[in-house]
C-alpha cells in the first residue's frame, strides 16, 4: 500500500489565499510606501492641540499696545525733548537773521560807497525802523521789528543842501540807488562801547561819539537833512522819511547824518533781535557792524 507522498521540509510554503491577493494588488498598483510623500504633508512636530494656543497668544500681545504707564513715559520724554530742543532752534533762527541783517548793512554801505565814487557824487545810506505787527503803511507806521533801507544820490554830484542852513533833501534832486530793502527781525541798538583790546565783540574798537553810532537812541537828535522815499520829478508822496543816515562824498568819506559831524575813526550800526514787534533784550546774538570813516571798509562783530 502506497503511502501518501510525503511534503519536503525545505520546499517553500504555498501562500495563501490572501497572501496570494496581496501579491496581485502590488504587482498591479505601486506600494503606498514607495511614494514619497509632498512636502505639504509634513507637520512641525508640535501637537495640532499646542498651536492654536500660541497663536492665540501671539495675536493678544500684538493687539493689546501700550499701557497707560508706557503712554505716560513716552508723552514725558516728547516734553523734555521740546523743552531742550525748542529753545536751540529758536536761538538758531534769530542768530541766523542778525547774521543775513548785519550783512545786507554792509552790504548797502559798501554799495553807496562805490557809487560816490564811481559817480564823483554824494550818496545816502537811510535807516528807518518800522512797525512789524502793521502792514507797510504810507505814511510808514514807526516801531519796532522792521528795519528799511533806502540808498539815493545826488543827481548833480553836491550835497543839495546848504550846510549853513541845512534843511531837507530835495527829492526832486535825488536818484534811487539800487531797491528799498526791508530786514525782518531786526531792531537798530545801541550797545556799550567795546574795550578795544581785539577782534570780538566785546573787544572791538570803541567807537566813544554818539553822533558817530546809528541806533535806537543814537545819533541823540534827528537829522536836519533827512530824504524821502520814494524820490523823483514832481515830488512824490513820501512813505518813508529817514532821520538816521550815513552820508557818502565823491571821495568816499562816510558821515553820520551830514557834513555837520567830522570824521570818525569808526563809526558802528548796532542790531538786536525781535519777535514781532518786540525787541529780545535777554538773547546774547547780537551784532556790531562798523565802518571806517575815511576808508569806508566794514567789519561785523558778533557775540
Amino acid at each position: 500500500m502506497n503511502s501518501a507522498p510525503s511534503i519536503d521540509s525545505q520546499s517553500p510554503t504555498l501562500p495563501s489565499p490572501h497572501q496570494r491577493s496581496c501579491i496581485s494588488a502590488f504587482l498591479r498598483f505601486p506600494s503606498p510606501c514607495s511614494r514619497r510623500p509632498p512636502i505639504s504633508d509634513f507637520r512641525p512636530p508640535s501637537s495640532a492641540s499646542s498651536t492654536p494656543r500660541h497663536s492665540s497668544l501671539v495675536t493678544r500681545h500684538l493687539l493689546r499696545g501700550f499701557t497707560l504707564i508706557e503712554l505716560l513715559v513716552v508723552i514725558g520724554i516728547i516734553t523734555v525733548l521740546t523743552v531742550l530742543v525748542v529753545p536751540a532752534v529758536t536761538n538758531l533762527k534769530s542768530s541766523g537773521d542778525i547774521t543775513n541783517a548785519a550783512y545786507t548793512i554792509s552790504g548797502a554801505l559798501e554799495q553807496a560807497r562805490s557809487y560816490a565814487l564811481g559817480n564823483n557824487t554824494y550818496v545816502w545810506v537811510g535807516f528807518y525802523e518800522e512797525d512789524v505787527s502793521q502792514p507797510s503803511t504810507s505814511p510808514a507806521t514807526p516801531g519796532t521789528g522792521r528795519v528799511v533801507i533806502s540808498i539815493v544820490a545826488s543827481k548833480d554830484g553836491t550835497t543839495i543842501y546848504d550846510p549853513t542852513n541845512p534843511a531837507a533833501i530835495d527829492p526832486t534832486r535825488l536818484v534811487q540807488v539800487g531797491k528799498l530793502t526791508k530786514i525782518q527781525n531786526a531792531h537798530l541798538a545801541t550797545f556799550a562801547d567795546g574795550t578795544g583790546t581785539g577782534s570780538t565783540f566785546d573787544t572791538r574798537p570803541p567807537v566813544t561819539y554818539n553822533t558817530a553810532r546809528i541806533g535806537d537812541t543814537t545819533p541823540p537828535n534827528p537829522s536836519v537833512t533827512p530824504f524821502q522815499y520814494p524820490v523823483g520829478v514832481p515830488t512824490p508822496t513820501a512813505q518813508y522819511t529817514f532821520v538816521k543816515a550815513i552820508q557818502f562824498s565823491p571821495q568816499g568819506e562816510a558821515r553820520i547824518n551830514n557834513n555837520n559831524f567830522s570824521l570818525k575813526t569808526a563809526a558802528e550800526i548796532g542790531l538786536r533781535p525781535t519777535h514781532a514787534n518786540l525787541v529780545d533784550n535777554l538773547n546774547p546774538n547780537v551784532a556790531a557792524i562798523q565802518f571806517s570813516a575815511i576808508s569806508g571798509d566794514t567789519k561785523i562783530y558778533r557775540r
